[in-house]
């Protein structure tokens, strides 16, 4: 089964709207597309504790991302810098292409 189409791609910037860290912006890292999570750069960070191995004989605690579920989260427009929604509409080589519902233009 084709995995279906998502409203963001790895390396957008994306807002956040909804949980712990609403109303930051940060850069799309990997998309989960069976999950429909992304991981997004510097945001929704988690703890992880860490045995000690032969990599790394201290082990410890890391702080790293943690996916975040795309609902809550907005493709950031790269012209006006604001959140907006996102629709598809073929561009001048007849490809189907993300544009902005906000501004009109081509993503």
């Amino acid at each position: 089964m084709a995995s279906k189409k998502l409203h963001i791609k790895t390396g957008d910037t994306v807002k956040i709207i909804a949980g712990n860290s609403k109303g930051n912006t940060g850069k799309v890292l990997e998309v989960l597309a069976e999950k429909n999570r992304a991981i997004v750069e510097g945001q929704n960070m988690v703890t992880k504790h860490r045995k000690p191995s032969a990599e790394n004989p201290e082990g410890g605690i890391e702080k790293t991302e943690a996916a975040i579920h795309i609902s809550n989260l907005m493709v950031v427009d790269p012209k006006s810098g604001d959140a907006t929604r996102t629709g598809r509409k073929l561009n001048d080589d007849g490809k189907l292409q993300r544009y902005s519902k906000k501004t009109g233009d081509f993503i």
